[in-house]
C-alpha cells in the first residue's frame, strides 16, 4: 500500500527530525560507503510560514516565518527527501540520505535507530508531561 509506505516514512522523519543531529549525522555518515552514487539534488535554507489552528474555532492561522533546512538526494535505488527546523544543512542532508537509504537493504538498521530514538522521545515526552501537570492550578470560576 503507498499509504502506509507515506505513514512510515512520516514517522520515520519525524522520529529522525527531533533526534540529536550529531546522531543522526554519524549514522548517516556509516550508510554512505554503502549506498554507492549519490546525487544531491537540493540542499538549502529558507523561511516558511508556520501554521497553527485556532485551539477553539480550530481556524487556520500563521504564527510566523520559521528557518528551515532542506535537502533533496538521489541515490541508484531511489530519492529522500528531508526538512528539518534551523539552518543544519548537514543534518537536513543526513535525514535525507536516511530517508533514501529506507527504500534498500538497510531498513532493518534504520528502523532500529528510528525505535530506539522513538522511545527516548516517548520517554521525555511523557516526562514533561507529568512535569507540567505538576503545575496545573484549579481555579474558581464565579
Amino acid at each position: 500500500m503507498e499509504t502506509d509506505h507515506a505513514d512510515q516514512q512520516s514517522l520515520r522523519l519525524g522520529v529522525l527530525s527531533r533526534a540529536p543531529a550529531e546522531a543522526v549525522k554519524l549514522f548517516a555518515d556509516a550508510l554512505i560507503p554503502e549506498l554507492g552514487a549519490i546525487e544531491v539534488l537540493r540542499n538549502r535554507t529558507g523561511l516558511v510560514m508556520l501554521p497553527m489552528a485556532d485551539t477553539v474555532s480550530g481556524a487556520p492561522f500563521y504564527v510566523g516565518e520559521v528557518l528551515l533546512a532542506e535537502a533533496h538526494v538521489r541515490l541508484a535505488s531511489g530519492e529522500g527527501y528531508a526538512a528539518c527546523l534551523g539552518r543544519d544543512l548537514e543534518q537536513a542532508l543526513a535525514l535525507a540520505l536516511i530517508d533514501a537509504a529506507a527504500g534498500t537493504q538497510h531498513l532493518p538498521h534504520i528502523d532500529a535507530f528510528v525505535a530506539q530514538h522513538a522511545a527516548q522521545q516517548t520517554e521525555a515526552d511523557t516526562l514533561l508531561r507529568r512535569q507540567i501537570e505538576a503545575t496545573r492550578v484549579e481555579m474558581e470560576t464565579f
